[in-house]
């Protein structure tokens, strides 16, 4: 926001001045935040720093040591610079003396070989920073309706990306807390240099609070997050240092001028404003789900999310669900999901690349075909429930059935009626009604008494239940185990009717879990050091070698034979692992966690 001290002494007021640089070129770039004229030897005291001081010498100090003490009480203060006049004090040069002590400081040192108004340097130097000052409050004004318009267009995280990186002119990375890039903008830079290792690379950003810069690496970094959840970093690089070789600073275009700025400088207020505005419209946008649905759907919709999200009182939800026909006190409660296979899903949509969109994945108008389908199944099974998509992938459902003896034959009778209502073969769907879908029955290949294909193909959708519970408090639990038990089956072959708890194991559940920012904050507890490690040190990897020690089920020798390296080696790295991490690795519980966590690096990794 404020001039240089080169940019000043391009100003005609100063360049009637006849000015030679003396000392301190190293200084040049330093910002000017105000222009003091001061005849009196110990004004460094009333200074606060990044002053451009102008200066007769009349009353500066007449001993060498006196000049050195000057110049380093302005040094120390911070000052960008010194201009002198000379004439009256100095005649044809200023002090060797005072040249060697600026020099020595870095204090750009100027002297002005013709007589000079200061008043008309102060004039031109102050209307620059008050220009600079109004430019910072427009584009200020600017990015806040941009994001404004953005939260209110809902739009995705792809183009607040792409927005703060074209209001900046500077790369942008949206990541989980697992390092992964979520969307990007390279600014017109290399975007394979700019991805290339990230993980690695990112786990060298250690910014000093929620929102700082990193000057070691160059990167302005922000969390992102909302009700206290965090689940990302955004991230814009500014060319003022970091790792260039690995990262480029400068526009492909750029010549030697436009380099990267020099070390010590910070990023413009603005830029902190513009990466703080994008990161609250990603949090807004992640909360904000629209949907064309009924308004019984709606108030379905709004039941279900209160006891998934805790956002309404159990009795509250109760009466309003009696108040549409569902009754849910005094019932036995099973949360069952419904929603399409992985392949089937991929198939026919693609991989999302809108993160914010509710229908990423899955297209919203078939998913409201799915939530028709099953509230049709409901239906025809005689079934009460609460149904309604729940999230971007699955339709939700709460029965309330009479007693516990019940579950198991009304969620038979469920899926079978779900099945007969949404064939498995993707071309007889219920696009067109309920009347296309059943004509597409005959067309089916036969079925076996079970509810499983005769073809031996897995079906089109998923039903997956969680344990039935006794009251609506509980609820919660079932409807969460539900639908963690369909994500994780949901590149599993079998095909079974329904889906249960059983049927997954730890595996499938952490890979359901791999977005959700509190797995991925153990994984980072318990892995991050040793990731780190390995960032700085890639030649070593030690986590391959603490995957063979858990693999091998804490034998070492297996381990070490597995690893391929010799036992003192491998038991090296052991210790080496041991420090880094801050673990005993002979304790069972200790590295029952360090497996756990590693599972789960691997479901977030996984695509």
């Amino acid at each position: 926001m404020f001039p240089t001290v080169r940019e000043v002494l391009a100003l005609d007021p100063v360049r009637h001045g006849a000015p030679r640089l003396v000392a301190g070129d190293a200084g040049l770039d330093r910002p000017v935040r105000w222009v003091h004229v001061a005849e009196v030897p110990d004004i460094a005291t009333l200074l606060g720093g990044g002053e451009l001081v102008l200066t007769t010498g009349i009353g500066l100090p007449g001993d060498d040591a006196g000049l050195r003490a000057f110049i380093g009480d302005l040094a120390d203060v911070g000052v960008s610079g010194l201009v002198v006049e000379l004439g009256r004090r100095y005649g044809s040069a200023v002090p060797r003396v005072m040249a060697a002590a600026a020099e020595r400081r870095g204090l750009p040192l100027v002297e002005l070989r013709r007589a000079t108004p200061f008043v008309r340097i102060t004039e031109a130097v102050h209307a620059l920073i008050v220009d600079a000052q109004l430019t910072e409050l427009r584009a200020t004004e600017e990015i806040h309706q941009r994001f404004t318009d953005l939260s209110v267009e809902g739009a995705g995280p792809g183009e607040v990306v792409r927005q703060a990186a074209e209001l900046s002119g500077c790369p942008v990375v949206l990541e989980n807390l697992s390092r992964q890039v979520l969307a990007y903008d390279p600014a017109g830079e290399s975007a394979e240099l700019l991805l290339d290792a990230w993980e690695q690379h990112s786990r060298r950003i250690r910014p000093a609070g929620r929102t700082a810069y990193d000057a070691d690496n160059g990167w302005l970094v922000t969390a992102v997050g909302a009700r206290g959840q965090d689940w990302g970093r955004l991230l814009l690089r500014w060319p003022a240092g970091g790792d260039l070789t690995s990262m480029p600073s400068r526009r492909p275009d750029a010549g030697p001028e436009d380099d990267s700025r020099p070390p010590g400088s910070v990023p413009p207020t603005r830029l902190t404003i513009l990466v703080e505005r994008a990161a609250s419209t990603l949090a807004l946008g992640r909360l904000i789900r629209r949907d064309a649905e009924g308004l019984e759907r709606q108030i379905h919709r709004t039941l279900l999310t209160a006891l998934l999200d805790h956002s309404r009182p159990v009795d509250e939800v109760a009466l309003r669900a009696k108040a549409l026909g569902v009754v849910l006190e005094r019932r036995h409660l099973v949360g069952v999901m419904v929603r399409p296979r992985a392949d089937e899903a991929a198939g026919e949509s693609g991989p999302s690349t809108d993160l914010g969109d509710p229908g990423a994945g899955t297209a919203p108008a078939r998913l409201r075909d799915l939530a028709e389908a099953v509230g049709q199944a409901l239906h025809e099974a005689k079934l009460t429930a609460l149904t309604s998509v729940v999230d971007d992938q699955a339709v939700g459902a709460l029965l309330a059935l009479p007693d516990a003896a019940a579950e198991e034959r009304a969620l038979t009778a469920f899926a079978t009626a779900l099945r007969r209502t949404r064939p498995d073969d993707p071309t007889a769907r219920a696009d067109a009604g309920p009347a296309r879908a059943a004509a597409a029955v005959p067309r089916q290949d036969a079925r076996r008494s079970d509810g499983r294909a005769g073809s031996g193909r897995p079906a089109a959708v998923i039903i997956a239940a969680g344990s039935g519970v006794g009251s609506l408090r509980e609820a919660r639990r079932s409807l969460i185990e539900a639908r963690q038990i369909a994500d994780a089956a949901r590149r599993d072959r079998r095909d079974l009717p329904i889906f249960r708890l059983p049927h997954v194991g730890l595996a499938g559940l952490l890979h359901l879990l791999r977005e959700e920012p509190r797995v991925q904050t153990f994984v980072e507890r318990e892995l991050g050091a040793l990731l780190a490690y390995d960032a700085q040190h890639p030649r070593e990897q030690l986590l391959g070698t603490l995957r063979a020690y858990l693999e091998q089920g804490r034998n070492k020798s297996a381990a070490a034979a597995a690893a391929h390296l010799s036992r003192p080696a491998f038991y090296e790295r052991l210790a080496r692992i041991g420090r880094i991490l801050d673990a005993d690795l002979d304790s069972v519980d200790a590295c029952l966690s360090l497996h756990v966590a590693l599972l789960a690096l691997d479901a977030i990794r996984t695509p």
